[in-house]
């Protein structure tokens, strides 16, 4: 009658432990760590929106750098498609590009003007190429800097977060054997409420860590993508600035 009683009693306890309830019932630990991962998980959907619409936008400006590109070789009208395409990397080189070749045009009109030795013009020309190259290169990579800005945070969620969760798990089957052991029983209602917090830990782990290795993935794919765009459209411009400006003595 007694186990029957303890055992009803059990079930009784059990039926009324929501998962609200386990939540706020649970040890300040396993509250913190719940309240650790929660901030990790709205850090990480902060990150994972502003970067998708951030990369859809980069992709739709690209494409129309692109098409801009393909249909006109004068760079002054090129440039100024780049300035209203502000979203789009490509079109960021391409201005850093432009601006060291207007400026090493500009230093070369004054060079000619004031040099009476025509024996410096072809060793100046290689050098301002060397100059674009290393501007066209330097734009790379802070476009790409840009784009993975917030991204190691999702890295750095998704390999941490199941180790907090799990550090929530060892402490709420902790706190099951400490109720184990002041009661000096061990029936489900002693030891439910520990399991429960722990499992809970885990699941909050769990749910922060996954999106944020799924999207981290995604993401990097799509700036290595867009990483190797820049750099074949760098070299592509340094094909076309050599073809027309140094075949110009």
């Amino acid at each position: 009658m007694t186990e029957a009683l303890a055992a009803a009693s059990s079930n009784h306890a059990l039926a009324d432990h929501s998962l609200w309830a386990i939540i706020l019932g649970a040890g300040w630990v396993v509250k913190g760590v719940m309240l650790l991962l929660l901030l990790f998980s709205i850090i990480c959907w902060g990150i994972i929106l502003t970067k998708a619409i951030t990369l859809s936008r980069a992709r739709k400006h690209t494409q129309l750098f692109f098409d801009a590109f393909r249909e006109s070789r004068k760079f002054s009208i090129l440039y100024a498609e780049a300035k209203q395409l502000a979203f789009s990397p490509l079109a960021q080189v391409f201005k850093a590009g432009y601006a060291e070749l207007n400026r090493l045009s500009r230093l070369k009109a004054g060079h000619q003007k004031n040099s009476h030795d025509p024996g410096q013009e072809p060793e100046y020309e290689w050098t301002g190429m060397d100059n674009i190259t290393r501007s066209l290169e330097q734009a790379v990579t802070a476009e790409r800097s840009k784009l993975e800005r917030g991204v190691n945070f999702l890295a750095t969620t998704g390999s941490s977060a199941p180790f907090i969760g799990l550090f929530g798990t060892v402490w709420g089957i902790m706190e099951s054997f400490r109720q184990i052991g002041s009661t000096g029983s061990a029936s489900l209602a002693v030891v439910a409420p520990g399991i429960a917090e722990a499992l809970i830990a885990t699941a909050a782990g769990l749910a922060a860590a996954i999106p944020a290795v799924i999207f981290y993935n995604y993401f990097l794919n799509r700036i290595n993508t867009i990483a190797t765009e820049m750099d074949n459209f760098s070299a592509e411009l340094i094909n076309i600035i050599e073809r027309i400006y140094l075949t110009k003595k």
